[in-house]
């Protein structure tokens, strides 16, 4: 063993022993002080009879609150805190055994004050003065530290600061402050400038060489993050971002910067769910997820592996998607069982075995042809996947009685213009009129795009960003909503815990995002400037394509759930008879692949 680490096995007694001196040293010293420097014979007596009361009482006490087994590097309020009820409970017991062993004969009662003040001196410095020498005498690194800003100058912030101070591997030297508190102007937080105001980024760093800006703001929403972001669009300046509040509160993240991701940009607040109703028709269960590799599906899967089901079916016709979300699976839910199975859910053979072998109890289907312009091409395609292969899964689903079906819907089936949006509607009333006449609890969730899955603008405008450009929009104006892929199927599963005859639950979106800035902030995360290092594209919107978005929430229409987020659409009247009738002429259209008169028979089916 070497002496580092027989240091380390000994770090407690050395602790205890450096304070026991330090009590002793703080109670010499104050006699010292009291005469002068000059202490008689009679006066080392009383200390010698004294003092090993007085070590016995403030050691017990400083035991008490800890202060043996912190770490003085990281020396805090709290410690001086400790430090001072450690003294104060001291003297309040020192006194009366001072009075009990020796009556105050010939002891002075100044005594007590100078040992309190020269006692709490020592142990609370010796902490700080090792934290001071740590931070100020750090060992300095090869590389060239990063120059960076933190706009924010709250609580987040100062955190960020602490830690770049302490911490010699992160490499980087913090300059200033930015925010927009006009009384903050000028001030210093632990000796950092508070150099300006977000509109003042671009001239702060350009005056101190600035390659990083962190933004710590964890409580800020969408609009001020994309604010922030549009004042930082600087070649070859990084941009980083401390975690949302409510993530770091529930534990999910630290206060640590990491790379801006698409979702900060929308800024929405972290989804509360009732784990408890969750769980409650999830644990034990044997759940199908069609689409299982897209991104809904696959995010439902992994989310409902965290409620202990009794088995997921991984049903997809995408073999390499469910071929590596079964590799996660079986090294991140090693407890998990879990099936793949490779089909098409219009395979109604595959169906009727799938159900009849594993008797699934819950359905989530999140299989479906999606994008708005490849389905006006091909009308039949998305007839026979959208409405004939979800027809055949509600219908197996009541035939072999599962016990909650959820399908994944979209805001495009509001109103709607295009063949996806129709189809998915029509999906909609189908399984409305089968809840009618089942013991199934059948429900259906609507919600618009998706940040970040596979097919939506971000991953596109990331590809078209490495490619060198150029970035291609339909339309200057157009806007669309927005969520988070974790918070989509969050909310998912707690509608399913809602639903029971049918119900159409529509999830809050919050508010519509302009296409045109989404890609501008995407430039800024890339150190890209417009027109400069990347240009746009306009090309017309797609058929099918709508400028703007419906609105999902209808205060006529729609009525709130006790969960937030999540409202509940009010059934159209449709004759259940007709549909089916329509449905049949439907089928027989599309078996001769017959586009013109397919998106005709849709249109038809939409007037009932």
């Amino acid at each position: 063993m070497n002496v580092k680490e027989l240091i380390l096995k000994s770090r407690r007694l050395i602790i205890i022993a450096i304070h026991l001196a330090l009590v002793v040293c703080a109670y010499i010293l104050a006699f010292y002080l009291r005469f002068d420097f000059k202490i008689n014979n009679s006066y080392w007596m009383l200390i010698i009879k004294t003092l090993p009361i007085l070590a016995c009482i403030k050691m017990f006490f400083l035991g008490c609150f800890g202060l043996y087994s912190g770490l003085w590097r990281y020396a805090s309020i709290d410690d001086i805190w400790g430090i001072i009820k450690a003294h104060v409970l001291s003297i309040l017991c020192f006194i009366p055994a001072v009075a009990f062993f020796y009556t105050f004969a010939g002891f002075p009662r100044s005594i007590f004050a100078l040992d309190f003040i020269l006692s709490f001196c020592l142990v609370a410095g010796i902490r700080f003065a090792t934290r001071l020498f740590r931070e100020k005498f750090r060992p300095v690194s090869e590389k060239k530290q990063r120059r960076a800003i933190i706009v924010g100058a709250g609580e987040a912030g100062v955190i960020i600061l602490r830690e770049a101070c302490r911490n010699p591997k992160a490499n980087i030297k913090i300059i200033g402050f930015i925010d927009d508190n006009r009384s903050k102007r000028n001030l210093r937080i632990q000796g950092v400038s508070i150099l300006g105001t977000c509109n003042d980024i671009s001239s702060v760093v350009d005056k101190y060489g600035i390659d990083e800006i962190i933004i710590a703001i964890p409580s800020a929403n969408g609009e001020v993050i994309r604010g922030i972001i549009s004042n930082c669009q600087i070649p070859s300046v990084k941009i980083r971002i401390v975690p949302g509040l409510q993530k770091i509160l529930n534990g999910d993240l630290v206060v640590k910067p990491r790379d801006v991701k698409p979702e900060d940009l929308l800024g929405r607040e972290t989804v509360s769910i009732n784990e408890k109703e969750i769980k409650g028709y999830l644990s034990g269960k044997v759940v199908l997820v069609t689409g299982a590799g897209g991104s809904i599906g696959s995010s439902l899967c992994r989310q409902i592996a965290n409620f202990s089901p009794k088995e997921i079916l991984l049903f997809d016709h995408n073999e390499n998607d469910v071929y590596y979300l079964g590799i996660e699976f079986l090294t991140k839910y090693p407890h998990i069982k879990f099936r793949t199975i490779i089909g098409d859910i219009k395979d109604i053979g595959l169906l009727k075995r799938t159900f009849s072998s594993y008797r699934p109890q819950v359905v989530f289907h999140a299989a479906a042809h999606k994008h708005v312009p490849l389905m006006e091409e091909n009308p039949v395609a998305a007839v026979k996947n959208n409405i004939i292969g979800s027809r055949n899964l509600i219908y197996a689903a009541d035939h072999y009685k599962v016990e909650r079906f959820i399908f994944i819907s979209t805001d495009k089936a509001v109103n709607p213009t295009s063949v996806m949006g129709i189809t998915k509607r029509i999906a909609e009333m189908i399984l409305q009129s089968k809840s009618k006449m089942s013991k199934v609890k059948f429900m259906a969730v609507r919600f618009g795009n998706v940040l970040g899955s596979d097919g939506s603008v971000v991953p596109l405008f990331k590809r078209q960003i490495e490619e060198g450009g150029p970035v291609t929009l339909t339309h200057p104006e157009v806007k669309r909503y927005f969520m988070s892929i974790n918070e989509a199927s969050q909310l998912v599963l707690q509608a399913g815990a809602m639903g029971s005859a049918g119900e159409i639950f529509i999830l809050d979106m919050g508010e519509q995002i302009k296409i045109l800035d989404l890609a501008k902030e995407l430039f800024a995360l890339h150190g890209l400037k417009l027109e400069e290092d990347i240009k746009i594209k306009f090309i017309g919107l797609r058929p099918g394509e709508k400028l703007f978005e419906e609105t999902l929430l209808n205060s006529e229409k729609d009525k709130a759930t006790k969960v937030d987020k999540i409202y509940i659409a009010q059934s159209d009247y449709f004759d259940q008879k007709v549909l089916r009738r329509k449905i049949k002429e439907l089928e027989k259209v599309i078996n001769v692949m017959d586009g013109p008169a397919t998106v005709k028979k849709l249109r038809e089916i939409m007037t009932l």
